[in-house]
């Protein structure tokens, strides 16, 4: 892996490294603003149609490439990735914000995914289906759509640009990817360990930009086939409507606002660093983070009490530190945003337990202090908005079905999650939470490749990532028909 020194050469079109012609980018570390990490020339959208030409002209030939043969690319992709997770995950840290080991973690995460769709590669995809004709042989295959355009967010920049390039190639397509403006480096080095893997040139073709600058050229092009995208709910549907005319198939995966609920059985300790976890981790920005906790009365008190010493112990810093809990927020812009909503609780008149502006750390970085707020209105905005920080409200409940109804009392369904030690009440829960995802005495976090990703409501699109959910999306059904002549 090579050191980028100057102005990078960030877009990779037809196999080749080259300078877009558009706008200086400049990342800059949000743990200390001042320190450059990247700077590269954005895309023009001649820049992007020259993208989505690449991506054409090598889809036939990818197409006829046999899928054990792509997956072997993906092995080598995921070996080289094992062997980059301190120098990937130090250079995540410094450009998005996570905590070094979470940095690590998410890198290994993506070997993981890669590992994963390189034996999917070689998976059977089809049906062999009885006929009512005696002499015909029927069957049915998945076949690649083309083109896909990916586009990705900046608050986990490796693993879910992976978990959607590895299954669009793994099953015979080709991609242009546009990651978010936020996160240009570790966009160039997924790039580079794939090309590096022996991914021929044009299957995978990388444009940054500014939306405003490229977004049309971006999701605009006639060839597009599929699109898949991970972001903001407003911005995704908004995509969504400028391509569903076109008959493009579009994959969202949007926001959350996720509830655990805790029963008076359950385990105290489990639930409070579970519940800690899931909403403080990667300083909040995750779509499953959790942000409200739904307690009953009879744990009420202590659970509130060790929820908000342990938020407050937490140590707020510099993300390449190995005693930082939580690093910083990755932009001003997003810092500013979430701050706004602890005003926003102020004058709610939510109970202030543990962080708010008073608990700022004194460094210039883009910080966020572990916050949660008591007795919470479910109704209220920070009951009801994805605050997208490490922000935490405690809603009281009285039942179990109070809970569910509150947890379902939101436009997003993405993740849910109950503490407690009754297989029934927890079978409930399951029943009953309109959520795409579900846990049991787990937090809302985490995903695992085989498994389906995705939620309900306001939070998906409605189709699934990862696992063998995948092949449905970046695929389409090809059924045939086989008479042969008698005596042939």
């Amino acid at each position: 892996m090579t050191a980028i020194e100057g102005t990078a050469k960030g877009l990779l079109i037809g196999g080749e490294w080259t300078s877009g012609g558009g706008e200086l980018l400049r990342r800059f570390n949000p743990a200390r603003p001042s320190e450059l990490v990247v700077e590269l020339a954005g895309a023009t959208p001649a820049d992007v149609r020259a993208a989505y030409d690449a991506a054409a002209e090598a889809a036939p030939g990818w197409r006829r490439t046999p899928g054990p043969a792509r997956g072997e690319i993906l092995f080598r992709a995921a070996a080289l990735l094992v062997a980059r997770v301190d120098a990937l995950g130090e250079e995540l840290s410094r450009e998005e914000g996570k905590t070094l080991a979470e940095g690590r973690g998410e890198v290994a995460r993506a070997a993981q995914i890669l590992r994963w769709f390189a034996g999917e590669a070689s998976q059977p995809v089809g049906d062999v289906l009885p006929s009512s004709g005696t002499s015909t042989f029927l069957w049915s295959e998945r076949v690649p759509l083309g083109v896909v355009s990916v586009i990705t967010p900046w608050n986990f920049p490796v693993a879910i640009p992976v978990w959607k390039i590895a299954p669009a190639i793994a099953f015979g397509n080709t991609v242009v990817w546009k990651p978010s403006e936020l996160t240009p480096l570790c966009a160039i080095r997924v790039a580079e360990v794939l090309s590096e893997a022996g991914l021929p040139a044009g299957v995978l073709n990388l444009v940054h930009g500014l939306p405003g600058a490229i977004g049309e050229a971006v999701t605009g092009d006639e060839r597009i086939a599929a699109l898949t995208f991970t972001g903001s709910t407003a911005t995704g549907r908004a995509i969504q409507q400028s391509v569903v005319g076109r008959g493009v198939k579009v994959q969202l995966e949007l926001g959350g606002k996720n509830p655990v609920i805790v029963l008076d059985d359950a385990d105290l300790d489990q639930a409070v660093e579970l519940t800690l976890r899931g909403a403080m981790m990667s300083s909040g920005q995750k779509c499953t983070a959790t942000s409200r906790a739904l307690v009953l009365p009879g744990i009420r008190d202590a659970f509130t009490a060790r929820l908000a010493e342990r938020a407050a112990a937490l140590r707020v810093g510099d993300p390449l530190l190995p005693d930082t809990n939580v690093g910083p927020v990755v932009s001003q812009p997003q810092q500013e945003r979430v701050l706004g909503y602890l005003d926003v609780a102020a004058d709610e008149g939510h109970e202030l337990l543990a962080g708010g502006r008073a608990a700022l750390p004194g460094d210039a970085g883009w910080f966020v202090p572990p916050t949660v707020y008591g007795g919470v209105d479910p109704a209220s905005r920070l009951g009801q908005e994805e605050v997208f920080g490490p922000v935490l409200g405690v809603i009281p409940v009285d039942s179990l079905e109070q809970a569910v109804a509150v947890a379902n009392g939101t436009q997003y369904g993405l993740s849910a999650s109950i503490f407690t030690r009754d297989l029934g009440r927890a079978f409930a829960f399951v029943r009953e939470v309109e959520a795409g995802m579900v846990h049991v005495n787990s937090e809302t976090a985490g995903a695992e490749p085989q498994a389906p990703f995705g939620g309900t409501k306001a939070s998906s699109s409605g189709s699934r990532e990862q696992g063998k959910a995948a092949v449905s999306f970046f695929t389409e059904t090809k059924t045939v028909y086989l008479d042969m002549p008698a005596g042939s």
